[in-house]
């Protein structure tokens, strides 16, 4: 295996690897997106409740507390995911250019070794047209 295409598995191992923790990133996320949700559930459920039962009434205005508070860690978590996320995906985005550059660097090499494949066939060919051109002067 060359150099260059040692590059270029580094990085396309990379770029797995970044996107594998883009992937669990987005799971965290919709992870802590969920358990908002069921927050919401919960307390439109425990107001239901509280609505029906008048002694569970008295432990609403607690309960909403503690809602409301557990609500803004939940999108506190949220927030940092998200920055993590975007901080995750411009890594993810050099990795891919990073790749392009090494793939586009190998290709390069392909094309120049290949130019010069060519150009000493052509030599080659040239040079037996040659003698076989003197072959013929020589013989008439």
């Amino acid at each position: 295996m060359s150099w260059s295409q040692s590059l270029v598995k580094l990085a396309t191992y990379e770029v797995e690897t970044r996107q594998t923790r883009l992937a669990e990133i987005a799971g965290r996320l919709a992870d802590a997106r969920m358990r908002l949700v069921m927050l919401d559930a919960e307390g439109e459920a425990e107001a239901l409740r509280a609505r029906e039962d008048a002694s569970a009434g008295w432990y609403l205005i607690g309960y909403g507390d503690g809602l409301r508070l557990r609500k803004a860690a939940i999108h506190t978590e949220i927030c940092a995911i998200e920055i993590e996320e975007q901080g995750a995906r411009d890594a993810l985005a050099q990795a891919f250019e990073e790749q392009k550059k090494y793939e586009h660097v190998v290709e390069a090499a392909r094309l120049v070794a290949a130019k010069d494949t060519r150009r000493r066939e052509t030599a080659e060919l040239d040079e037996v047209a040659m003698q076989t051109a003197r072959r013929s002067a020589n013989a008439a």
